[in-house]
């Protein structure tokens, strides 16, 4: 399946999983109306192209210190300005190759306060052909940087496609997460239902 972040999170939605406020643009002067009605007072730039890597990314048409393909906004203006920089512009990423991939689609979040961020995907094991967790508590954008200097932080857990994602699976997941309390419990039925959306989709 190739989509779009934001094609994903609405799916994951459907699925019981919480997700933060956004809306999709795929002109320019859609732009000051999608940020007019999310409440901030944080807004997060995400550029929409099939490629991972886009925060650590550059734009070919930007000076080399320019901010990368996610950028935070902590104003209505600062958010204008990031859209106009970075719509219809070519984001190079370390997965787009050189010729890098053009912007014409930004999801604008509403941002959060984030205390620490955690990794964690799904997969097909190419080795066991199993659906697997992966997850870490080194999140955040430098998981390729983790995978290459500790791999021991990275944590992969297997689910048996007969029975699908236990409580017990779950659990795995959330403690090599380090969740304690309500967090762990939130996980644990996240966890489950990314499962199933996984799975079924």
């Amino acid at each position: 399946m190739n989509i779009h972040e934001y094609q994903a999170k609405e799916i994951l939605h459907g699925f019981g999983a919480p997700i933060a406020e956004g809306i999709a643009i795929t002109a320019i002067d859609q732009a000051e109306n999608a940020i007019a009605a999310l409440p901030g007072p944080v807004w997060v730039i995400k550029s929409q192209i099939h490629a991972g890597g886009r925060g650590k990314g550059r734009f070919k048409e930007l000076r080399a210190d320019a901010q990368g393909g996610v950028r935070v906004s902590f104003s209505k203006a600062e958010a204008l300005s990031n859209v106009g920089e970075m719509f219809g512009n070519t984001l190079v990423t370390n997965q787009t190759g050189p010729g890098g991939k053009q912007v014409n689609r930004l999801y604008i979040e509403n941002g959060a306060d984030i205390d620490r961020e955690l990794y964690l995907s799904i997969l097909v094991d190419r080795e066991t052909g199993m659906t697997s967790f992966v997850a870490s508590t080194q999140g955040g954008m430098d998981i390729e940087a983790v995978a290459e200097k500790t791999p021991d932080l990275i944590h992969t857990f297997s689910i048996k496609a007969s029975q699908g994602c236990t409580d017990a699976d779950a659990a795995l997941v959330a403690d090599s997460l380090q969740l304690i309390g309500t967090a762990r419990a939130q996980g644990i039925a996240l966890f489950k239902s990314l499962y199933l959306a996984f799975t079924s989709k």
